[in-house]
C-alpha cells in the first residue's frame, strides 16, 4: 500500500462551539442524565477532529427505538422528557453535557482500490456512555459537513436514514450482530442527491465504530505510534483477553477474523447483502455497519448484486465470504508494521487469518442444518444442503419464504413449500431425499417445525417494505415506520394480523434499484 502516495491530512480549526464549551452553560443540569466514559476521545487529536453538529432546522422525530433505548438503560418515555432535550440534541441543536462529539479519521480500500484519507465525512460520535450493557457509543449520522467531508454535504436523506434505522434494528432483531439505530429525526431541508430529498439525522449505538481503516489509516501514512496506540486501544476495551497472547497482535487479528467469518455466514444464512463491502465499512468487532444500498433476497439469485453502482459485481451476494477475507488480508497487511521482523511477521498474520477457512463453513454448515430442521451431523448433509440452494436458485424461488415454509414440511403432503417451484419433479426428488434423512434421526415433525421457525424468519426487511415506509414518510406518515419497525422486531412470530409484510414483493418490486446514496 505504501506506494501509494500520502495524501496530506488537514485538519482545520473547530467549525462552531465544543461540546466542553456547552457544558458550562446554565442549563447543564436539565440535560440528559448521562455517564459520559470519551475513551476514544482521549487517544488526540491525531485520531480525530473535534467539532459541534450542525442543527436540522424545524427538526421531527421520525422513528425511535424502545429496544435500542432499553439497551442504553433511558426510560420509556426520554423522547418525550423536556429536559432530556432530546430532538434538539439528536437533530444536531445541541450538545449533551459531558460529550466530546468528533469526527474520526480513517483510510481504506473501496471497490479493492486504495482510495486514500476517507474519514466520517457525515457522522459525528457524541462521545462513549455507560450503559447496563457496557460502555456504548452514540453516533450522528447526516449531522453536517466534517473536514472528511470530500466535497461533500455531510447531510443523510430521510430515505437512506429510514433504511438504515429499519435495517439495523431487524438484524438485531435476527440474532445478527449489529450496530444500533436509537432514532431517526427529520426536517424539510432540502439536500440534493439524484433528486432534491428532505434531511434526516438517524442516531446509531454501538460499543464501538471502529473500522479494518482505522488501522489501514496509520499504517499507510507510517504512523507506527499512533497505530500502536491504536491497537493498545482496542485491545484494552474490546479484545482483554489478547494482552497475555504470546503474541497480541496475531491474537487480535485472529479474534476479529473469526467475528467476521462467523458474520459472513449470518449473512449468507438469512439471505442479506451488505452491497458495498469497503475495508471503511469493516467493524473490527465483527458488526454489520453501515446500511447504505443493502437488499435482503427475494428470489435466490447467488449472483445477485443489490448495489447499482457496483458495475463489476464485486460485493455480489455470493461473493461477501471472499470479499470479507480480502478485507481481513488488508488488515493483517496494516498491523504488519507492528508484528517484528517482516517475515516472522508474514507467517503470524497469514496464521491468524488461517481460521477463516474453516470457521467460515463450518459456521455456515450450521446454520444451513439448523434452517433444515436437522439435530445431528451427517456426511451427506452438505450435498442435501447444496442441491436444495441450487434447487432455489435454479427457478429463483423466494428465499425467505421456502426456507419458512420448509418448517411445515410433510413428506405425506408437501403442498405449501413444494407449490413454490417450478419444477415440481426436481423438487419432488430432493423432498424424497429429505425425508429420509429425517426419518433417519427419527425427527418428529412438530418439534422440527418450532426449531425451524425459529431460525428461519418469516419477516425481514424486504426493499419494498421499506420503500412503502418511505413513501409513507414522505407524505408526512411517520407512523408507517414504526409500524413495520414493530414487525421486523418479532421476525420469527407468526403475527397472524401482519401477515401482508411477509407476502410476496410486489412487481414493482423488481424495479426498485439502490445505490451507494441509498
Amino acid at each position: 500500500m505504501n506506494d501509494v502516495p500520502a495524501p496530506v491530512l488537514d485538519r482545520p480549526a473547530v467549525l462552531t462551539a465544543t461540546a466542553t464549551d456547552a457544558a458550562t452553560r446554565p442549563d447543564e443540569a436539565a440535560a440528559a442524565p448521562l455517564r459520559w466514559l470519551n475513551t476514544y476521545a482521549a487517544l488526540g487529536d491525531a485520531f480525530s477532529t473535534r467539532l459541534a453538529a450542525q442543527a436540522l432546522p424545524e427538526p421531527q422525530w421520525v422513528a425511535t427505538s424502545e429496544s435500542c433505548a432499553a439497551l442504553l438503560g433511558w426510560p420509556a418515555d426520554w423522547a418525550d422528557r423536556p429536559a432530556w432535550r432530546a430532538l434538539e440534541v439528536l437533530s444536531g441543536g445541541a450538545p449533551w453535557p459531558g460529550s466530546e462529539p468528533l469526527a474520526t479519521v480513517y483510510s481504506g480500500h473501496q471497490f479493492g482500490v486504495w482510495a486514500g484519507q476517507l474519514g466520517d465525512g457525515r457522522a459525528l460520535l457524541l462521545g462513549e456512555v455507560a450503559s447496563p450493557a457496557g460502555p456504548m457509543e452514540l453516533q450522528l449520522k447526516g449531522s453536517g459537513p466534517t473536514p472528511y467531508s470530500r466535497m461533500g454535504d455531510g447531510r443523510a436523506v430521510l430515505r437512506s436514514s429510514i433504511r438504515e434505522f429499519l435495517c439495523s434494528e431487524a438484524m438485531h432483531h435476527l440474532g445478527i450482530p449489529t450496530t444500533r439505530a436509537l432514532a431517526v429525526t427529520g426536517s424539510a431541508l432540502p439536500v440534493r442527491r439524484e433528486s432534491i430529498e428532505t434531511a434526516a439525522v438517524v442516531t446509531r449505538v454501538a460499543p464501538s465504530f471502529l473500522r479494518f481503516g482505522h488501522f489501514e489509516h496509520f499504517a499507510h501514512h507510517g504512523l507506527h505510534g499512533e497505530l500502536a496506540r491504536l491497537v493498545d486501544f482496542v485491545i484494552d476495551r474490546h479484545y482483554p483477553e489478547c494482552r497475555d497472547a504470546a503474541n497480541p497482535l496475531a491474537a487480535l487479528l485472529g479474534q476479529v477474523t473469526r467475528r467476521t467469518a462467523t458474520l459472513m455466514a449470518d449473512w449468507q444464512a438469512v439471505g442479506f447483502c451488505h452491497g458495498v463491502m469497503n475495508t471503511d465499512n469493516m467493524s473490527v468487532l465483527g458488526l454489520t455497519i453501515d446500511y447504505g444500498p443493502f437488499g435482503f433476497l427475494d428470489g435466490f439469485d447467488p449472483g445477485h448484486v443489490c448495489n447499482h453502482s457496483d458495475h463489476q459485481g464485486r460485493y455480489a451476494f455470493a461473493r461477501q465470504p471472499n470479499v470479507g477475507l480480502w478485507n481481513l488480508h488488508a488488515l493483517a497487511q496494516a498491523l504488519l508494521p507492528l508484528m517484528g521482523q517482516a517475515e516472522a511477521a508474514s507467517e503470524a498474520a497469514l496464521e491468524a487469518l488461517e481460521p477463516y477457512r474453516s470457521v467460515f463453513p463450518a459456521a455456515l454448515s450450521a446454520r444451513l442444518r439448523a434452517k433444515l430442521g436437522l439435530v445431528a451431523e451427517h456426511d451427506a448433509d452438505q450435498a442435501l444442503i447444496d442441491d436444495w440452494l441450487t434447487l432455489l436458485a435454479a427457478g429463483r424461488t423466494d428465499y425467505t419464504l421456502a426456507w419458512r415454509r420448509l418448517a411445515d414440511f410433510d413428506a405425506a403432503d408437501a403442498g405449501p413449500v413444494r407449490d413454490l417451484f417450478i419444477d415440481r419433479a426436481a423438487f419432488d426428488a430432493w423432498a424424497l431425499r429429505y425425508a429420509a434423512r429425517l426419518a433417519a434421526e427419527q425427527s418428529v415433525d412438530a418439534e422440527r417445525a418450532l426449531r425451524m421457525k425459529r431460525v428461519n424468519p418469516k419477516y425481514v426487511l424486504r426493499n419494498h417494505l421499506a420503500e412503502n415506509a418511505i413513501r409513507a414518510a414522505d407524505g408526512g406518515d411517520y407512523g408507517a415506520t414504526e409500524r413495520l419497525l414493530k414487525v421486523l422486531e418479532r421476525p420469527f412470530d407468526e403475527q397472524p394480523e401482519r401477515s401482508a409484510y411477509a407476502d410476496f414483493p410486489p412487481d414493482w418490486a423488481q424495479h426498485l434499484e439502490v445505490s451507494c446514496s441509498s
